[in-house]
């Protein structure tokens, strides 16, 4: 089990990481091709990213878990939640193309973009918006081949993806002179890469995969979605957050602040990729393990991934503390002291948050993978939206810009509080039978 447990854990976080990247590599591109209003301008329309990729992972994970816990109980019907997956994934993406076609600049003007921010961002949000069903459908391939015993297929598809993006964010960007429109098609491309990659192993002999043609189901859609919650709000976590703290900022520091938070959430977002990692690395082994009713190695995979997730936390804190002005140097093309000096200090304080996040994001994703949707989606909730809004208006209000990065440490410290007694009542259970749950 342990040596199961590194290699799905450490190929998920390089395939995480990976996914992430593209988005730090649009950050410098984008900071080096257009400044502190372009970074602004991504920074506006990352919680439609967010919304995007929380419902590809709620679906595509939600589904793979209960694709691999009935597998585990021998159940028929396990063979086709594929298929519904990928049905629901092209139907609701037709509404965000619908909304790329002929709003996009209403959007950003919603998120709170100016005239300059909505000149300057308007080609990417259309872009993006045009290939939603990719990103969806990206996270659904990912994760039946993680779940099918193939995670090393899906860190490749996932890391190559990445590579791609970045490769042509420079190429599309500069050598071709395309800006922001170059940016946002080199990230639209990207899953397309993933998905070919993935598709390897549906093609395979080893695959136990299918496609079944008459699978539409609902009902089957709300069971998938019930388990991938956690994963939806774990994604939609930092949308919510880069929402409200845009609003909050613009209200404090102006588009100057929002830019300095970008290069803070950005950062950020490879950090939490990790956390998710280590959460999706170990859910095939939890659910199977589930499955079978295996409650000593459930234990001790959540042991390992709060383990794995605290020492990571470290030594984010440790770097961010270390060398803050160097990384935040690296987006500041225009030598902007104020936005730098705002970014320093985020840094600093933000990353406190890591500390618990971590243990936030494995322990709720235990939840889920071990079918406690109750305890996971109170968490999830906790964490993503309920207690990181009132934290944020509380303590900006009291500390300005401390209060804003503050908020997400408190946040997290709140919603692990919360989160010990669903853990504490799930292991103190006395054994996991085959097909119970355990509220």
């Amino acid at each position: 089990m342990k040596k199961r447990y590194v290699k799905y854990v450490s190929q998920n976080i390089m395939g995480m990481i990976g996914t992430s990247a593209y988005i730090l590599a649009d950050t410098f591109f984008i900071s080096r091709a257009a400044g502190a209003d372009g970074i602004a301008a991504l920074n506006l329309v990352l919680p439609i990213y967010s919304l995007i990729f929380a419902i590809g992972a709620m679906i595509g994970i939600g589904s793979a878990t209960r694709f691999k816990v009935q597998r585990a109980r021998g159940e028929k019907e396990a063979e086709l939640y594929f298929s519904n997956s990928v049905y629901f994934c092209l139907l609701i993406g037709v509404v965000f193309i619908l909304a790329g076609i002929f709003v996009p600049g209403k959007i950003l003007i919603i998120l709170g973009a100016d005239e300059v921010i909505v000149r300057v961002g308007t080609p990417y949000t259309r872009i993006f918006l045009l290939f939603t069903p990719f990103f969806m459908l990206n996270y659904v391939f990912s994760a039946f081949v993680r779940n099918d015993e193939n995670p090393t297929l899906a860190m490749i598809a996932t890391f190559s993806s990445s590579i791609f993006n970045i490769i042509m964010d420079y190429v599309l960007m500069f050598p071709l002179g395309m800006g922001m429109a170059g940016a946002a098609l080199a990230t639209a491309f990207s899953p397309v890469v993933g998905m070919a990659i993935c598709s390897v192993h549906f093609f395979s002999k080893k695959s136990t995969v299918k496609f079944c043609v008459r699978s539409f189901s609902l009902m089957r859609l709300v069971k998938s979605c019930g388990l991938g919650v956690s994963a939806f709000v774990g994604e939609m976590s930092s949308g919510v957050t880069t929402l409200i703290f845009n609003i909050i900022l613009l209200r404090i520091a102006g588009n100057v602040g929002v830019a300095a938070y970008g290069i803070v959430a950005n950062i950020a977002l490879v950090c939490i990729a990790i956390f998710n990692g280590i959460t999706q690395g170990a859910q095939p082994l939890l659910s199977e393990s589930y499955g079978k009713g295996d409650r000593v190695s459930l234990k001790q995979l959540l042991k390992w991934s709060v383990i794995t997730a605290f020492s990571f936390a470290v030594l984010m804190n440790v770097i961010s503390n270390w060398i803050p002005q160097e990384i935040v140097a690296v987006f500041d093309s225009e030598g902007n002291k104020e936005m730098s000096a705002y970014a320093v200090d985020g840094l600093k304080m933000y990353f406190i948050g890591f500390l618990f996040a971590g243990i936030n994001i494995v322990g709720t994703g235990y939840l889920s993978a071990t079918e406690q949707a109750l305890g996971a989606l109170v968490c999830s909730l906790s964490r993503g939206f309920v207690a990181i809004s009132l934290c944020a208006v509380t303590l900006s209000s009291l500390l300005k810009m401390n209060g804003v990065w503050l908020s997400f440490p408190a946040a997290e410290v709140i919603t692990l509080v919360i989160m010990l007694p669903f853990l504490k009542k799930v292991l103190s259970s006395s054994s996991y039978p085959s097909g119970k749950k355990t509220w």
